[in-house]
């Protein structure tokens, strides 16, 4: 299944949070989310996953934190805990999540590359994973496998390495994410399908996988484990 995006009404929805108080502001990001959201079918998949669980969810590489604006528009109301080592977008995510407001969500800056917040729940990884070199990535999921509780989930979305066009397409969109400065770091090492499912089914855990490209030129992939 490879998804569709929110309506354009439901990524406008969430899009107006990010609007700046004044109309000669910068509205680069209100226009951004709305494209993204109305586009890219990763929220749709990732809210399918955490629907049933209430376990609170730390997302990893939050960004903006739209993940917490697309869950309570979804009616999941778990407690949010967004982490990212961008300081200002971390900055402009606690401001429109202040503006609408949400409920039981906060933002903090963390650098994943040398600390991992202490948490129990749920957890999301959404396009993180190919910033890490693969031995940071299997110390990344075995210790985010230990936090998981019962009927939690961890919701990843990467890229996977498999030789395909669409490969080459999404290495290329990370390198000029960098380039243009909305991603800090260059992209890395795309993890591999059966290397997820060793690392995750090692650490006891039932692993599905299944494409979440949409009608995006990029090889994204959704991964959901959870306990066995």
């Amino acid at each position: 299944m490879s998804g569709q995006p929110l309506s354009r009404a439901q990524a406008t929805q969430i899009a107006g949070a990010f609007l700046p108080p004044h109309r000669v502001r910068n509205r680069w990001d209100f226009h951004y989310i709305r494209s993204k959201l109305s586009t890219d079918p990763l929220y749709p998949g990732v809210l399918r996953a955490l629907r049933g669980s209430s376990a609170p969810v730390m997302d990893l590489g939050c960004g903006l934190g739209l993940l917490a604006h697309a869950l309570r528009q979804d009616g999941q109301s778990m407690p949010y805990y967004g982490v990212d080592n961008d300081a200002a977008k971390i900055e402009r995510a606690i401001a429109a999540a202040q503006r609408v407001p949400l409920a039981s969500t906060r933002f903090e800056v963390v650098d994943l590359a040398h600390h991992l917040p202490a948490h129990t729940g749920s957890v999301a990884i959404l396009d993180v994973l190919q910033y890490l070199q693969a031995p940071a990535q299997r110390q990344l999921l075995e210790n985010v496998a230990a936090m998981l509780t019962p009927g939690a989930r961890l919701v990843i979305r990467t890229g996977l390495v498999d030789g395909s066009r669409r490969g080459l397409v999404s290495r290329i969109g990370d390198r000029a994410a960098n380039l243009v400065g909305w991603m800090q770091s260059t992209p890395r090492c795309h993890p591999s399908a059966d290397g997820l499912r060793g690392i995750l089914g090692g650490a006891g855990m039932q692993v599905a996988i299944e494409p979440l490209w949409g009608r995006t030129p990029f090889n994204n992939w959704l991964v959901v484990a959870s306990r066995a």
